[in-house]
Order: C-alpha cells, then structure tokens, then sequence
C-alpha cells in the first residue's frame, strides 16, 4: 500500500511538472502571435521593466554575536581568531592500544571561513585531516554545576563540508578533576560526563548522547546510552550545509535532542537509556539450575504411529525421461569445451612455481550450429513415486512442564538513583575525533543554563546564515532537481515533456507562418479561377484613401504598394513627375504614420 501511495506520488508530481513545461510552451506560443500581430502594426521597442521591490526582502548581514560572560559557562563564535586561539588547548598526548605509527593525535585544526563563503567575517574551527587522531579541548569559564535548579543547555554547528562516510563530529563534556586539569593530555580515556553530537559510519546513523552514571554505592562508572531516535538522520551528512545541534538535560530528568531547531528524540534519563541508571530489585539465581527431567517440548512426535509398507524412502525425486530422444544433430564426439589454439604461454611462466601450464578452455566453436556436444543425456523428470523421509505426526507433549526459568533473589547491587541529572561537574570540552572526510567545521559552541539565551544566540548567527543560503538556493532549478530526486520517475516523464516543448516551439515558430502562407496563396488561386477582382487591382484612389486614413493627412497621392497589370501604360517622363509628386507628399505622412504605429511593449524577462 505505501508503495502504491509512492507510486502514485511520483507519477502526480511527474504529470504536474510535464504539464507545466506545456502550459509555458502553450504560452509562448501565444506570445508569438501577439508579437507577430505587433510587428503587422509597426515596429515593436524593447523597454526595459523597472525593479520591483519585494515586501519584506531584508537584507541578511552577520555580525559576531555578542557574549555576555555572566550568561555562559563556554561560548566561542571563533570568529576572533586571536582569543578564540588562546582559548583553545591542542593535545600532544598518544592512544595506548594502537600501534605506535598511527598513536599520535597529530590531526590539523585551523581557524578559517567555510568553502562556500557566506560572510568573510565569519570563520569556525575546521578539522582540516581525514584518517587521523585528532584532538582539542578549551576550559569552561567556571564549571557547570549540577546541583542547582538550571537546566544544561549544549548547542553548537557543524558543517560537513565535504560530506561524511564514516567519522564522528560529537563533542566531549569533560568531567572537573586531576585528569582533566592538563588539557594537553587529552586523549580518549579522558574522563567526560557527557558525549554529544552526530556519528555516521557506512549504513550506521547515530546521534550520540552517552552520559557516564556514577554508582552511589560503589562508585563504578557505567556508560549510559540514549535509545535510537526513530527517523535516521540522513541529510546533515549529505548536504553539506551547517546544522545546528543542540542538547537540552532539565532537573527533572527529562531531555531534548534538536536538529536545526525540530526536535529528533525526547524522554528521560531514568527511562530512556541502556542500560537502564537503576539496575532491577530482582536477579535471576545463578546457582539455580533446570532438573534434568525437565521436559520443555510442546509436542512430540505420534508415538504410535508407523511407517505405511508402500512408503519408499530410497525413491529418488527425479528420473531421466524414458521418452527423449538425442536431437538429430547432436555431436556426441566433439567436446563442449576446447583448449584455446590462439593461446600461448606467457613468457615469464616458470614451471617450477606456477606448475605445467594450460591454454585456457573456450566454446567449441563446431557446436555453435549443432544442437549440442558431448555425450547425451535425457532430461529428468519429477518421480511420481517420491515421498521423502517418513516422519511421525507430531502430537501434543502429556509430559509438557513449561518454559524452564530460574528462581529470582534479590539483586545485591541494587540501588534506586531517582535523580541520574545530578552528574559529575564539567570543567572542560573538547573535540576528540577520527574522521575519513576532511575539513568538518564547527562554529558557534555554547554551553549555558538558559534555553532562551542559547535560542538568541542561534537567530544572531545559525538561522540568519541558513536563511541567507536558503534563500540563494531558493531556485527553480534547485527546486526541479530536488523533485527529481525524490522521484526518479520524474526524469521520463520530463524528457518527453522537454522533446514536446521543444516540438510546439519550433512549430508557433515556423509552422504557423507556412500555413498562413499556405492560406494565401490557396485564396489567390480561388481568384484566379473567377474573375473577382484582386487587391492589386482595385482602383488606385482606394488605396490612396486608405493609406491617408491610416497616416491622418490630407493629401490624396501615394505610391500604390505593387502596380497593376491591367492599368493604362504611361510615358516614362509622366511616370517620373508622378513619382517626385509623391514623394514630396509623402515625406510628412510618413512621420506621422511612424509615429501612429510604433508601439512599445515590455521585455519579458528570462
């Protein structure tokens, strides 16, 4: 059913988009006889249309949002590069369970504008390697606190600029203490509290929020892992765009993951995540152990039942046909397959390691004719007599006892922590990362306890960026591509609404004036044939009347547009007075007739 839905959605979208193409050429054609009708008046003057202003257009233009210190534990538009470098720490540490050649964190950071420039001012800190450890962090202003009523609010960009097959661009909520005091050392076994942000290798989406749970009675540290959201998170890593991510842990347990503002996954940390924070009352014993005379089976097979005496297990499934006969033809005495003969050895062959060598095997081109080759056989043919292995009937088990469990205890490690939001206080955050595309930028990280302060400062800096982009990717061609896309359909139907288009217009093009043409001369031989009097030969004062109506003067001469054959010859001296009277009349009727038939119209825009 959905399929058919899709279906019927493609071929809707396809048919709207063909009939488009049409109506515009349908359009167009009817320009073309209006401005044909035009140039029948007069000459036609292109005048250029004046700009319209559009309601509401702003003019989009980025300024480094302002930070007010008192309002975030970290923020860093990266935009001061200077400050924004003194900030951040590069780490020079090793991983330990790698080799030693690959063990460095040796990545490349830089601070720099994106690719696609939107604002020279605005720059971010790129990754600029791929296939390497990489890893920076920065200290928090003063350390985020989980004890107070606030909730912790962790919002910043990421812009894949050349996409991303697999590699991460999450964040790290460094956990305060000895092991995060020198951020040089940073490394993957850094303590961290939270770990956030997008994570993508081959067919496997993730948007990471792990947090470390702390025991209450023994003080182990567990990884909790929030549950899939249930769409995939697919275009951030294709469309190489920014998009804003933002985490959202209230007091009260709950959480928000944002994508571009839509939220992608809720819930709570008590509830949400595997392992769950609160390990259960009960445990299953692990000294119980099920009786051997435990009998689990449903059904059994019909203990009474016997194999019927006709039952032949040994028949085979298929026997040749008795009635085939070889094909006339068929040559039994030439194989299917022969040596190659153009086949020769290859000059470095060495027997000793590569063994005797052998052209390779090809058709045998005697049986390209023939029925077949080689030895005949007859085809097989389903055994009316197969059965198969004889089984019993299965019947329902007397001595079934259920599904064996084991007892349950109490868990000895239980414990009920019903306040998980009370983490271990940050100090730092840092990016620790391998990635095999390059150049992932990140901008605008904030960290904070106010949503509506972390809301401002995405509208002073994410939303007016992608409302820029948007709105110079705002075309109809970008728009015909996206459609295209989601409906691969489309591209047939567009073609052969591309190849009508272009029919129709070479047709308003050209065939309309052949059938005028056509139409013309069709009438001028009807005249021909009766003796109905032709333009030509209509008296000359009528059109000398006619071109004065047009022209608004009062003289009575004009120059006839083609002479008549039937009309009296003149001398040549009386044809030349005549035509220097005309001329002398006609100049200013002229001027003023140019000026009656020129009109304007206005250039249509492409």
């Amino acid at each position: 059913m959905a399929w058919k839905m899709g279906g019927n959605r493609a071929a809707t979208l396809a048919l709207l988009f063909a009939s488009s193409l049409l109506l515009l050429s349908a359009a167009n054609c009817a320009d073309l006889d209006t401005e044909s009708d035009d140039f029948e008046d007069g000459y036609v003057e292109d005048v250029q249309e004046e700009p319209v202003a559009i309601d509401g257009d702003e003019k989009l233009a980025y300024e480094s949002p302002v930070i007010d210190a008192k309002k975030f534990h970290f923020a860093d538009h990266f935009d001061d590069v200077e400050a924004s470098r003194k900030r951040w720490v590069l780490s020079q540490a090793k991983k330990d369970d790698i080799a030693e050649e690959i063990s460095k964190y040796d990545g490349i950071w830089n601070w720099e504008s994106p690719q696609r420039i939107v604002w020279a001012n605005d720059l971010g800190l790129v990754l600029k390697s791929k296939a390497k450890h990489a890893a920076i962090a920065a200290p928090l202003r003063q350390p985020f606190e989980f004890k107070s009523d606030k909730p912790l609010v962790v919002q910043y960009e990421v812009t894949l600029q050349e996409g991303q097959e697999c590699g991460g661009s999450y964040l790290k909520l460094l956990s305060a203490g000895k092991d995060t005091e020198q951020l040089k050392s940073f490394n993957d076994k850094t303590p961290y509290t939270i770990m956030f942000g997008p994570d993508k290798c081959g067919n496997d989406v993730k948007m990471h929020f792990i947090f470390r749970h702390v025991n209450p009675i023994n003080g182990t540290i567990t990884e909790k892992h929030c549950n899939k959201p249930k769409n995939r998170l697919e275009e951030p890593f294709k469309d190489k765009l920014p998009h804003l991510y933002q985490l959202v842990v209230r007091p009260d347990n709950s959480f928000e993951i944002r994508v571009d503002h839509k939220i992608i996954n809720e819930g709570s940390l008590l509830t949400d995540f595997k392992p769950p924070v609160n390990p259960p009352a009960e445990i299953d014993d692990p000294n119980d152990h099920k009786p051997e005379s435990w009998d689990e089976r449903e059904k059994i097979p019909d203990p009474t039942a016997h194999k019927p005496e006709d039952w032949d297990e040994d028949a085979p499934p298929q026997l040749p046909d008795t009635d085939a006969v070889m094909p006339n033809g068929w040559l039994e005495d030439e194989p299917d397959m022969i040596f190659d003969p153009t086949a020769t050895k290859p000059e470095d062959w060495d027997a000793e390691i590569d063994g005797e060598w052998e052209a390779p095997l090809v058709d045998n081109p005697v049986c390209e004719k023939a029925p077949g080759c080689g030895k005949w056989k007859a085809p097989l043919i389903p055994n009316p007599n197969y059965k198969g292995k004889w089984r019993a009937p299965m019947i329902e088990n007397p001595n079934y006892q259920g599904k064996w469990a084991p007892r349950k205890i109490a868990n000895p490690d239980f414990f009920e922590d019903l306040k998980p939001f009370q983490m271990t206080p940050i100090s730092a955050v840092g990016l620790e990362l391998w990635s095999m595309s390059s150049d992932i930028l990140f901008d605008n990280l904030i960290i904070t306890d106010d949503v509506e302060v972390a809301r401002d400062f995405a509208a002073n800096s994410f939303d007016i960026k992608r409302r820029y982009i948007d709105r110079e990717s705002d075309s109809f061609v970008n728009k015909v591509v996206e459609l295209a896309k989601a409906n691969p359909s489309i591209w047939g139907v567009g073609l052969v609404a591309i190849v009508a288009l272009v029919a129709l217009t070479i047709y308003c093009r050209f065939g309309t004036a052949k059938s005028q043409d056509s139409a013309a001369k069709k009438a001028a031989a009807e005249a021909k044939k009766s003796d109905d009097p032709q333009p030509d030969d209509e008296p000359e004062a009528e059109e000398e009347e006619s071109d004065e109506r047009a022209a608004g003067d009062t003289s009575k001469e004009s120059t006839p547009l083609s002479a008549s054959p039937k009309k009296n010859q003149k001398s040549d001296l009386d044809d030349n007075e005549e035509e220097s009277k005309a001329a002398e009349s006609r100049e200013p009727a002229q001027t003023e007739e140019s000026n009656t038939k020129t009109r304007k119209r206005q250039a249509r825009k492409e």
